[in-house]
């Protein structure tokens, strides 16, 4: 498979969630910036191979076959773990892994994934906290809510963060947010950002709505 059909089957996955919900054209669109026309041709080609791919009819959205499905999530599964190969020991900053390993999942033999898996030590997560999906198996979805969603003054832990912003990747850095942290949102401005304070922090640290929506979290235990 090209590269091309392989972004577009982790981002029909990545969208479609857990539950694996049609997705638009123009949200495809979107995320891999492409025109809408191309993102229409490209879908048509991908419903005709043997086997198809996806399921797409038009105004009805697209979904992946079950043959879509299993490439995607190998694909989710080489990022995670050239995600955290890259970090833990090639010693890359946890804000510079994504966009190496988007270049190297297309690639990667399956004796190169088995070698990272061990030399990691068949690792469950990746560095920004991500589930990495066990061999020829889907990926699991653990039940998380946006930051800036959380309910106010009941304490959170981080579980996961988005990887695709470097930018935001340095802030939470920055401001020592990782997964494991715990925190709670101790008030909220729905139109713009959150404030929170982090345990074991007396300071409150203000975060704008563009990053609190990239940190996931769930009831600390």
């Amino acid at each position: 498979m090209s590269e091309s059909v392989d972004d577009y089957l982790k981002a029909i996955l990545e969208l479609g969630g857990a539950i694996g919900s049609p997705i638009t054209t123009t949200a495809l669109a979107e995320r891999l910036n492409v025109r809408a026309p191309s993102v229409t041709g490209m879908l048509k080609k991908l419903a005709a191979q043997k086997p198809a791919l996806i399921l797409y009819r038009k105004r009805e959205g697209v979904r992946l076959t079950a043959t879509g499905a299993r490439r995607a999530w190998e694909l989710v599964r080489h990022h995670r773990l050239l995600e955290l190969f890259l970090h833990d020991v090639l010693k890359y900053s946890w804000d510079e892994v994504h966009e190496e390993a988007e270049r190297l999942e297309h690639f990667i033999s399956e004796r190169f994934e088995d070698r990272v898996a061990a030399i990691l030590g068949d690792p469950e997560f990746d560095p920004h906290g991500h589930v990495i999906p066990a061999k020829h198996e889907a990926g699991i979805y653990r039940q998380e809510t946006s930051l800036f969603e959380w309910p106010l003054h009941r304490t959170a832990r981080i579980t996961s963060v988005s990887d695709r912003s470097a930018a935001i990747l340095r802030d939470l850095e920055r401001r020592q947010m990782r997964p494991g942290v715990r925190l709670t949102v101790e008030s909220r401005n729905p139109t713009s950002s959150i404030v929170v304070r982090v345990e074991n922090h007396e300071a409150r640290i203000r975060l704008e709505r563009d990053v609190a929506t990239c940190v996931w979290v769930a009831e600390a235990s």
